[in-house]
């Protein structure tokens, strides 16, 4: 297998592993909690595969954080003293982008701010579906910035265009897709609710 290029990729394989670890988990009890199979997380945890937006949902669900969370701790965000960064230059944001669709993420604001915000780039004809376990215990708000998004809540549908926004109800497995042939822009603005 080649080197890890992207540090990224290395920095979520060990967020993947820290948070199977922290909970005692073993390979096999990560991939009946998220769906995802041992092999595969196998891989991510070892840096050989870069999870696609759908296995980061999973195992996102599987640990009760958000996909942004997850995300944001691979991220680290902080400066040389260790403390959090106050300024975060776009050059200097680290970018994540699905191997499966082209879609691309990039963190906004830090792991210690209290709200998470995510910048997201759907390309034209993506399709990220995400279980509803990825949306429990957050608040969230989709707003978008460039572009038209068709937005699959449940079994609702919503066609939106830049400047429209969504705030999401209780979890239900969502479809974020672009059916136009031009790129979507669109931010994700959330925040951690409390447990049931």
């Amino acid at each position: 297998m080649s080197n890890i290029v992207d540090p990224l990729v290395a920095q979520i394989a060990d967020r993947v592993r820290t948070e199977r670890e922290r909970r005692r988990w073993t390979l096999a009890q990560l991939a009946e909690a998220s769906g995802v199979s041992q092999a595969m997380i196998s891989r991510i945890e070892r840096g050989e595969s870069s999870p696609t937006a759908v296995v980061l949902g999973k195992l996102s669900a599987a640990f009760q954080l958000s996909v942004s969370s997850l995300l944001a701790l691979a991220e680290g965000t902080q400066d040389e003293t260790g403390e959090v960064a106050g300024v975060r230059r776009r050059e200097d944001a680290a970018e994540w982008r699905d191997p499966a669709t082209g879609y691309r993420r990039r963190q906004i604001a830090g792991p210690h701010f209290p709200a998470e915000i995510a910048e997201i780039h759907l390309p034209a004809g993506a399709r990220v579906p995400y279980p509803a376990a990825a949306f429990a215990f957050v608040r969230q708000v989709v707003w978008v910035l460039d572009g038209h998004l068709t937005f699959h809540d449940g079994d609702s549908v919503h066609e939106l265009e830049a400047g429209d926004t969504i705030e999401l109800g209780e979890p239900t497995p969502r479809v974020f897709a672009n059916t136009t042939d031009t790129e979507c822009r669109y931010a994700v603005v959330l925040t951690r609710g409390t447990q049931p």
